[in-house]
């Protein structure tokens, strides 16, 4: 079993694409959505969702992702059933869902994620993906945008996701090397290209060197304001 976890917040432009997308898809999961006390339409277009169980907590993508995987921790039926944490902009690669779970029978298969891209066809989008592909190539730290998935027994072995507000992707994917190597799945995620276009791609390509060279070479922490919200 799969569980997909989406944390949302104020995302009634890009989430309906991604449900769309996700339930075209074949596999055996089960779709979380958890709330962090949305402003905008988010919570009504849940309501609409017949097959999403939606979580409502304070905003913050740790806390809301740990909630929506203690929920499933009450429902799971193996501890190596998988837990698929997915941005509400992004959207999975055909037939993701159906190729994990058929890795759900390889005991050395623990953690991983995809590679990434984002829509559109400007070039210096396409840049920004192939320097975080290079950069979780090396390191096998992976992104929340590059849809990481876990055993539900060791994302409770690690703690879960660390109660930081920024960064929390790095910190768990951290903690997890300890455990295991995360496979780097070669087909690719989508990311909705919007928040990036609207805040300046090349302003956009600076932040991803710097995040690189914080999380490679351990440069001071970056603060919340670096991550501004754009919706």
């Amino acid at each position: 079993m799969i569980w997909v976890i989406i944390p949302a917040f104020n995302e009634e432009r890009a989430l309906p694409r991604t449900l769309k997308a996700l339930f075209s898809q074949p596999g055996n999961f089960r779709v979380i959505v958890v709330d962090g006390k949305s402003t905008d339409q988010t919570r009504n277009l849940l309501r609409q969702e017949s097959k999403v169980t939606m979580l409502s907590t304070s905003k913050g993508r740790a806390l809301q992702m740990n909630a929506g995987a203690d929920y499933a921790r009450k429902y799971c039926t193996s501890s190596a059933d998988w837990l698929l944490f997915l941005h509400a902009d992004t959207m999975l690669p055909e037939g993701a869902l159906q190729h994990l779970n058929h890795l759900e029978k390889d005991s050395t298969c623990r953690a991983g994620g995809f590679m990434h891209q984002f829509s559109g066809h400007d070039w210096r989008l396409r840049l920004i993906s192939w320097l975080d592909n290079f950069r979780c190539v090396r390191s096998r730290i992976i992104y929340g945008d590059q849809a990481l998935f876990v055993r539900q027994g060791l994302f409770e072995a690690v703690g879960g996701f660390p109660s930081q507000p920024i960064l929390e992707d790095v910190a768990f994917c951290e903690k997890l090397l300890a455990h295991t190597t995360p496979q780097l799945l070669p087909s690719s995620v989508v990311t909705d290209s919007r928040k990036f276009v609207q805040m300046g791609i090349w302003r956009s390509l600076a932040r991803v060197v710097l995040i690189i060279l914080h999380v490679e070479y351990g440069l001071p922490t970056l603060t919340p304001t670096f991550f501004q919200e754009i919706r």
